[in-house]
């Protein structure tokens, strides 16, 4: 994982202000987010094996509409899953340079399972809030593909089934990330002043590259977000 080296000083440690929330998350709302449908991938979807996920997405709201994103093994090998996306919904609601994002989640148990919160837009603008493999038990990912940094953040508080509260900042200059109210990460990097994007949540399903893929037994897995809101500094005019 690349973490690029600068002089310049990092950021405050403390989390951001409070500022005006633009965004809060309502799973269930069909204003907010569309089921089942990404053009992160391939097509829109259903299927991504170059990725490594053996996900079949699907636009059953049971599988995420309640804020705990599932995964069910099919008949084929693939897994029926759960993900939800702001791109073409009614709001098409993006985040934008300088917001905050915060987010209250609860990671899977189950080896293969890959959860995630990240952006995107136009074959891009990627900006992984966290990912995380419960083979790797203690470690979280943040990466920052639009400008190529990222870090691998391993902490005991960090564990399968265990709650974890997360903050991104997406600045001109930095991004930045805490974990349970501590930063952890400044990228030294940023996402620019143009930069926007749309929001996915989702639970992918590793395919065994790069992760194991789910043991035999395991049939279902599942990771919560019991929160999610997206706050904007306000203008001064």
């Amino acid at each position: 994982m690349y973490e690029p080296v600068s002089d310049e000083p990092l950021p405050a440690s403390g989390i951001p202000p409070a500022t005006d929330v633009v965004f809060a998350a309502d799973f269930a709302s069909t204003r907010q987010w569309v089921v089942g449908r990404s053009w992160a991938y391939p097509e829109g979807g259903p299927v991504n094996p170059g990725d490594d996920k053996l996900d079949y997405l699907v636009e059953d709201g049971t599988y995420c509409r309640t804020g705990v994103f599932r995964a069910t093994r099919r008949r084929d090998g693939r897994w029926n899953t759960g993900l939800l996306t702001t791109e073409g919904s009614e709001e098409e609601f993006a985040v934008r340079a300088g917001d905050v994002l915060e987010a209250r989640v609860r990671l899977p148990r189950e080896i293969g399972a890959w959860p995630a919160i990240w952006t995107w837009r136009d074959g891009g603008q990627e900006i992984d809030v966290f990912e995380y493999h419960p083979d790797n038990a203690d470690l979280l990912e943040f990466s920052n593909h639009v400008r190529g940094s990222g870090h691998y953040y391993t902490d005991e508080s960090v564990s399968p089934g265990a709650w974890v509260d997360l903050c991104v900042e997406f600045g001109v200059r930095s991004v930045v990330w805490w974990v349970n109210g501590t930063q952890v990460f400044a990228d030294r990097r940023g996402v620019g002043r143009s930069w926007h994007a749309y929001l996915i949540v989702n639970l992918s399903v590793c395919a065994g590259r790069y992760h194991p893929s789910p043991t035999r037994g395991t049939s279902a897995m599942s990771y919560e977000v019991e929160s999610l809101v997206v706050r904007r500094a306000v203008p001064i005019h």
